[in-house]
């Protein structure tokens, strides 16, 4: 049977047909936009304080010394989890003791919030983190209502919960336009999740990928489908596009079922695979870990989750022109060390330079962004047409995970301000360097087969090695005649 590319050349590269199906599939990724910042504003945190019961009886001195002071980010801010035991303040009270002057407050017993939390509307007019805690106030320790935001963001991966980008309360905020800013958080989550709906007829309307029909061997679906392509860019097709013998020559190939073990049916293609899983998690980890993280730059938090998703546009371009332009091994490497390399830096400047350190997580997020495009594109072009389509899925639930855990990479900064961009600028140079190891597919034509497949660079010098080897060994003689 003919190549396929030689089968559909009569189609031309860039046609009518070819424009509808891409533009139709660029509309469909249209409202995963509406989530893709929604766990920042969903299960914001914001600044909270313990609760001091409207009936306590105490003075308005003690009720604004209740809460202790702590040292964050070099200043003495109210305490998030703690207050002075209320029992003794009423007491204090009673006597007519003044905080401070007649009382040491770093000698008063403290205890948990028992009474609930007090939230700051200065950024956030409400969260499901807000609603979760203030429900479960009689909670014991700080520590335990902490654990209720990492399933909230749990809930947004597995969920799809979309984003609630306008909260704000009196604060400088980017609001939705067109009547979607409420302080009912459900309804707008409602009105972000609608959308999506008028991408389901895109399944009745988006024909199924010709090539992929093939090598399940069925060639009258593909005809169909490439005979009305040809109608739709204006070009007479073949009367015979596929040949009755050779179809039944490819028949018994083509309808062998692909199963998850094929994508380590041979050491070649396990080592890809096992090497794109790695690249995906990693990448995505890198990735959402840094949009996740946008609450903790310096600055409001709409505005970074505005510069965030912008410098995306950039990024995208030039993701783009590199995959037409430069082979795949390199550019993904190199966008790789610059992500990388950039979020590792940032630990490296000043505190006082705040707007230097935006600027390396933006430059960070340029690069994983352009990489993550690319790895599509790449991934794509690595495996053979029976197990593609099992490939990009594997590998994407690998990202999904990798989503997942990086909200745990984001509360490291419990520890250190500085830990997640260490970990995540790490790991992105690392799974740089392991993009050198695979195969080069630019300039190559899709594989069709698992023999057609390109070999993992360590994997080709080896046999390149053993054929020089073998060829030494057992030298032929070449007899002329006189």
């Amino acid at each position: 049977m003919r190549d396929y590319e030689a089968a559909t050349a009569f189609l031309g590269e860039w046609g009518r047909f070819q424009r509808l199906v891409f533009f139709l599939l660029s509309a469909s990724t249209i409202p995963n936009g509406f989530n893709g910042m929604s766990a920042v504003f969903l299960a914001g945190t914001p600044e909270h304080r313990c609760v001091v019961p409207s009936g306590a009886n105490l003075s308005a001195e003690w009720l604004n010394a209740s809460i202790p002071l702590e040292l964050r980010g070099g200043q003495a801010v109210p305490s998030r989890c703690r207050r002075y035991r209320l029992a003794a303040l009423t007491n204090l009270s009673a006597l007519g003791l003044r905080p401070g002057s007649d009382v040491e407050l770093e000698s008063l017993e403290q205890e948990p919030c028992r009474d609930g939390w007090e939230y700051s509307r200065d950024v956030y007019r409400s969260t499901i983190v807000t609603e979760v805690w203030q429900e479960e106030h009689p909670l014991s320790d700080h520590g335990r209502a902490d654990c209720l935001q990492l399933p909230a963001d749990l809930l947004h991966q597995l969920g799809d919960v979309h984003s609630a980008l306008s909260h704000s309360g009196n604060g400088t905020d980017l609001k939705l336009r067109g009547g979607l800013h409420t302080g009912d958080w459900q309804m707008l989550l409602l009105a972000l999740t609608i959308p999506g709906l008028f991408c389901i007829p895109l399944w009745w309307i988006i024909p199924e990928s010709p090539r992929w029909l093939i090598s399940q061997g069925r060639y009258k679906e593909a005809e169909v489908i490439i005979r009305k392509a040809a109608k739709i860019n204006g070009v007479p097709a073949p009367e015979v596009l596929f040949d009755t013998a050779e179809m039944q020559d490819w028949k018994p190939q083509q309808q062998q079922k692909a199963i998850l073990l094929d994508l380590f049916r041979t050491r070649n293609i396990a080592t890809i695979t096992i090497m794109s899983l790695l690249l995906w998690f990693f990448t995505s980890v890198g990735y959402f870990g840094l949009s996740l993280s946008t609450p903790n730059w310096h600055g409001n938090a709409y505005i970074n989750c505005f510069l965030s998703a912008v410098i995306e546009v950039p990024a995208y371009v030039i993701a783009w022109l590199l995959l037409r332009c430069l082979p795949r091994r390199y550019s993904l490497a190199g966008i790789f060390f610059l992500g990388g390399g950039v979020v590792l830096f940032i630990q490296l400047v000043p505190a006082d330079f705040n707007v230097l350190s935006v600027g390396l997580v933006m430059l960070g997020k340029f690069g994983i962004t352009a990489a993550f495009s690319m790895l599509y594109v790449y991934n794509v072009e690595l495996y053979p047409t029976l197990v593609r389509n099992m490939a990009v899925g594997a590998t994407s639930t690998a990202s999904r995970l990798g989503s997942i855990i990086a909200p745990y990479f984001v509360y490291l900064d419990a520890y250190d301000k500085y830990l997640p961009y260490i970990l995540m600028g790490s790991l992105t140079v690392l799974i740089g360097i392991l993009t050198l190891f695979l195969p080069e597919s630019y300039g190559n034509s899709l594989p069709e087969s698992f023999e057609q497949m390109l070999k993992v660079k360590c994997f080709r010098n080896r046999q390149q090695t053993t054929g020089i080897r073998n060829a030494k060994e057992s030298p032929k003689v070449l007899v002329t005649p006189l």
